[in-house]
């Protein structure tokens, strides 16, 4: 299992009108926890699509514990459990200042050819980085 942490402060725009944060939100906030997590591991989403690949998700589920609010300091906890083949899954759990586990979530992306549009396995140089962290 390879991990990795970011701290997001909940900005007022990311908030309905019951002062939540909106629940759309957290799909944009576990995408910060993927692109952080890769470039932990000198991975950016730069290179991976400039190399060729496009990595579209091809699933999201979402687990809503607790609310989050306006101005609130969280952690999001990023995973990777296992090597990816043709696809990688993220798990992600964001915690509150309390420590109150507050959402889970996990994302699947597919590797894919920009060229022919096919699903392909995961390039070589990702293999690589994870191989020695899992």
């Amino acid at each position: 299992m390879y991990n990795f942490d970011k701290k997001i402060r909940v900005r007022y725009a990311e908030t309905d009108q019951m002062s939540y944060v909106y629940y759309g939100v957290y799909a944009q906030y576990y995408e910060v926890g993927r692109v952080e997590l890769l470039r932990s591991l000198g991975i950016s989403y730069k290179t991976i699509e400039s190399m060729g690949y496009a990595l579209p998700v091809v699933n999201l589920s979402i687990n809503y514990k607790k609310p989050a609010f306006y101005d609130d300091k969280l952690t999001l906890k990023t995973s990777i459990l296992k090597i990816p083949t043709s696809k990688i899954t993220f798990y992600h759990k964001i915690y509150n200042e309390a420590n109150h586990l507050i959402n889970t979530g996990e994302v699947t992306l597919a590797f894919v050819n920009k060229i022919t549009g096919r699903v392909c396995s995961a390039p070589d140089f990702i293999l690589d980085k994870l191989q020695t962290k899992l």
